[in-house]
């Protein structure tokens, strides 16, 4: 497959949503599957002290060995975060709406930049509008993948600095922009504990939570996530692809990506049970195994680069009001 100098540009809208009805109608009893998690407020704490605890653990150290516990350690449990967050902002930690921002603002604390909040406004929209550039902020900017490429440097680079070019997207998605109350506590709440950090531990352990959430999404094989969900890396038409591997303990089974979009209402214990249940569906999709190989792909095959992407102008008949709650809906309706 040759690397190609632009996105991959399709017609239609994504295809999960077709697939949502398709699964509901052949295997109803996926309904059951559709719930809430309060376990995952568990492993939000477990984390969030085992950072706090790695934090006094290193703030004495040199900066090396605060860079290697950071890479080692702080980058599995931060990670780990970032999947409760994306989990709260799915609504699927607990019933009241209002206890998933929550949630979400608690297991944003290790990651010291406040974007809990933030991130579940604009990736609702990435389940509504895949691939639509100027609501999909998980879309690379034109400019992006023109500037980075597929070169081995250039690549290392935008992992190394991945946080900073999401940010930098959402500025295109000025449809999305959404500053309000719930945006503001996680910013107040995110400065709190930041400055209760350092004032206690420094800048030192500052620096080890900041590295840990750079590297759990970006220089590090965990990093490889982002590329597995949508880059054309097997398959120049299949669109989303799920990992089955050792690291979705880790990832919470956020690596059952193909199923998480068919129904975004599924918590992650139960994303391997869907898959179990409507085998029909995902056993001729193609998958990855390897985070660690899929990370050395990216980063070293000519093939593969942020042009790597499809794109689409259709929006569908989705408002931007729109939730992403299609498998809720569609079951109401009896599909």
């Amino acid at each position: 497959m040759a690397y190609q100098q632009d996105f991959t540009h399709v017609t239609g809208s994504e295809p999960h949503r077709l697939r949502t009805r398709q699964i509901l109608k052949a295997h109803p009893e996926v309904k059951k599957l559709i719930t809430k998690n309060p376990m995952t407020m568990v492993w939000i704490l477990a984390c969030v002290s085992l950072q706090i605890l790695m934090t006094y653990l290193v703030k004495d150290q040199a900066w090396y060995i605060i860079l290697a516990a950071a890479w080692c350690i702080g980058a599995f449990p931060s990670h780990t975060l970032f999947i409760c967050i994306h989990e709260a902002s799915h609504n699927l930690v607990f019933k009241k709406p209002s206890w998933n921002v929550y949630a979400g603002i608690i297991a944003n604390f290790p990651s010291l930049v406040p974007t809990a909040i933030s991130f579940k406004n604009y990736h609702l929209k990435h389940h509504a509008f895949q691939g639509v550039h100027e609501l999909d902020a998980d879309l690379p900017d034109y400019w992006e993948a023109k500037l980075i490429n597929n070169y081995f440097i250039g690549k290392a680079v935008w992992l190394l600095l991945f946080p900073i070019f999401q940010v930098i997207r959402t500025l295109r998605c000025l449809e999305l922009a959404v500053i309000d109350r719930w945006v503001m506590m996680n910013i107040i709440a995110q400065i709190a504990f930041d400055a209760v950090i350092w004032y206690f531990w420094g800048w030192s352990a500052l620096g080890y939570m900041g590295a840990s959430f750079m590297f759990s999404v970006g220089l590090h094989p965990l990093g490889a996530r982002w590329i597995q969900e949508h880059y054309l890396v097997l398959d120049k038409d299949q669109e989303t692809y799920s990992y089955y591997g050792g690291l979705n303990l880790i990832n919470m089974n956020v690596g059952y990506h193909n199923e998480h979009h068919d129904m975004p209402s599924v918590p992650w214990n139960n994303l391997p049970k869907l898959k179990a249940a409507a085998p029909e569906f995902y056993d001729d999709l193609k998958y990855h195994t390897s985070f660690v190989k899929l990370f050395f792909t990216f980063l070293f095959s000519q093939e593969v680069g942020l042009y790597s992407r499809i794109v689409r102008k259709e929006r569908g008949r989705v408002g931007l009001d729109d939730t992403s709650i299609p498998d809720i809906q569609m079951a109401e309706q009896k599909i």
